[in-house]
């Protein structure tokens, strides 16, 4: 993690040069030191062997598409905030980019103060949870036959330990270290993801259901996270 006088990070993910060049002046304007790859075969090796702050990942790539890249990076465990960059009008991609571990989007055609804005916010957030790592106020929590420990950043479901990217675990914490506690989608994100979080609510439904695939025995007839439509969520007493 970088430190405060140190430069931030960037790893650009393109294979367009006049977009990549475009971002790279305007990063270095910004101060941030800046690498780029642009095909997806190469960044992924630059991702799994070097340290960023964060990652502009365009989903078109040769060799390997940005989406194989995000899942892989996540199944390795790398949690640097990754920001998908897509032309596609349609939702799939984006919701897609977000069930894979992707932090935040952008669409192209895109403004640069946008971007920039989207950045800090996601350098942010993720130092934060860096530094907050061992604060969550319950240490240890054992409910539902899932035991927690914030300490060691751990989830067991059934004495099986379970890997939870940064935002699963946060989530799942919240709702079981308050059984029965009802909150609102907003209410998630705000707390979760942060005041500035520039997404919307549905990335709260993606990361519910991803997290139900991982302990519940029918995710489709969930009995440890339930839904209350139009509302928010709530972990089971029972």
């Amino acid at each position: 993690m970088t430190t405060e006088t140190e430069k931030v990070k960037v790893l650009i993910v393109e294979d367009d040069k006049n977009i990549r060049e475009a971002l790279r002046y305007n990063l270095i304007a910004e101060n941030y030191s800046v690498s780029y790859e642009e095909d997806g075969i190469n960044a992924l090796e630059t991702i799994l062997s070097e340290e960023f702050d964060v990652i502009l990942l365009d989903i078109m790539l040769p060799g390997i598409n940005g989406l194989d890249i995000c899942k892989r990076v996540r199944f390795e465990n790398i949690n640097t905030p990754i920001i998908i960059l897509t032309a596609k009008e349609t939702e799939i991609d984006k919701v897609l980019g977000l069930e894979l571990g992707a932090d935040d989007y952008v669409s192209k055609p895109f403004s640069m103060p946008e971007l920039l804005a989207r950045i800090k916010s996601n350098v942010r957030r993720s130092k934060k949870l860096f530094e907050n790592t061992r604060s969550l106020s319950k240490k240890y929590i054992n409910h539902l036959g899932i035991t927690i420990d914030t300490d060691k950043r751990q989830v067991l479901y059934d004495d099986n330990e379970i890997l939870f990217r940064p935002k699963e675990f946060e989530l799942l914490h919240k709702l079981m270290s308050n059984p029965g506690k009802v909150f609102t989608r907003e209410q998630l994100v705000q707390d979760i993801w942060g005041f500035e979080y520039f997404g919307d609510t549905r990335t709260v439904d993606v990361h519910i259901r991803w997290i139900r695939e991982k302990i519940e025995e029918n995710s489709q007839k969930p009995t440890k996270i339930i839904t209350l439509r139009g509302v928010g969520y709530k972990s089971n007493v029972e």
